[in-house]
């Protein structure tokens, strides 16, 4: 039986800038018992030599597997596959933790911890997070991130193995925007209870060539995302909590992005043909909840173009 308590699961493509001093926060853990898995998506710079060189007598269980370009989810996926830990944790190849991020993470008797992470760009942090609980219900949770009471990114949390494994719970291939949390909400449901520190230990780097014009209008792509958790919901009972994803979670997320993109200067009637083509707005108009939301949503149905010179007049910030 392995006595691995945690499985670290790092992708990477084209990250030579970054994945030394990511591997680097990985290796100079105050914790025991952890192994590193890397998973090179095909790069074409430097990373991989970088990698094999950095891990290269660390003196922790490591596994490097190089992969033909496939993709973040597929790589994240061949991860978890070659995952041994009772734990499976989640870093980026381009950010990097703090040397206590699995220490606050392994708590046991829970199938999820989760610690707080930081937004960094040179030496401004923000986003910092303080929840007002130190455990809460799985259920309780996710409605509180389907409503959007809590601010939340899938490599917060510790999964236990054995419900990933168990309940065959992958990163969707090929999904650009969303995929993590779909996959995070996916695994909530299958345990009971998640440990909270208020601890930041994760830093997200925010680099501007991965701003959101490399994506264009796949950000609304989570609506679908989206409706395909709400079904998975219903499959396994979870009827609330689907209504919630339809009634709540889509609506905010397409007004979100919608004024994120009137944000980032796109044009009015650009965003409202991409909005109109993927049939944005009867899903929108299906929104429960908040009444200062709800008036926003129904001012906006009412007249697109008003709304819109209003927010851009006044800079609303983005609901």
């Amino acid at each position: 039986m392995s006595n691995i308590k945690i499985s670290v699961i790092i992708p990477v493509y084209n990250c030579e800038e970054y994945i030394g001093t990511t591997l680097k926060s990985v290796i100079n853990q105050n914790f025991k018992d952890y192994e590193i898995i890397v998973i090179d998506d095909g790069s074409t710079d430097n990373s991989l030599e970088i990698i094999k060189l950095t891990l290269k007598g660390c003196g922790i269980k490591y596994k490097i597997i190089h992969q033909k370009n496939a993709g973040v989810s597929v790589a994240r996926n061949q991860g978890i596959l070659a995952s041994e830990g009772e734990f499976l944790v989640f870093v980026d190849g381009d950010d990097y933790i703090l040397e206590n991020h699995l220490s606050e993470l392994y708590v046991e008797g829970y199938d999820f911890t989760l610690t707080q992470f930081a937004k960094k760009h040179d030496d401004r942090l923000s986003n910092y997070n303080n929840f007002d609980f130190e455990s809460i219900l799985t259920d309780e949770f996710i409605k509180k991130e389907l409503n959007m009471e809590i601010l939340f990114n899938f490599f917060q949390l510790a999964y236990k193995a054995d419900i990933i494994k168990g309940n065959n719970i992958f990163f969707t291939p090929g999904v650009v925007y969303g995929e993590d949390i779909e996959f995070a909400l996916k695994a909530l449901i299958h345990g009971d209870r998640i440990h909270v520190s208020n601890e930041v230990t994760y830093y997200y780097i925010q680099r501007y060539d991965s701003a959101i014009r490399t994506t264009e209008y796949r950000r609304f792509d989570v609506v679908e995302i989206f409706e395909n958790l709400s079904t998975y919901y219903r499959i396994h009972g979870k009827n609330k909590q689907a209504d919630l994803i339809i009634y709540s979670r889509i609506p905010r997320a397409i007004f979100g992005n919608m004024n994120y993109f009137f944000y980032s200067c796109y044009g009015f009637e650009e965003v409202m043909y991409v909005m109109k083509k993927k049939n944005l707005f009867s899903k929108l108009a299906r929104f429960r909840g908040n009444l200062k939301f709800k008036i926003k949503v129904q001012l906006f149905l009412l007249n697109p173009k008003l709304y819109y010179k209003m927010w851009f007049r006044f800079k609303n910030s983005i609901d």
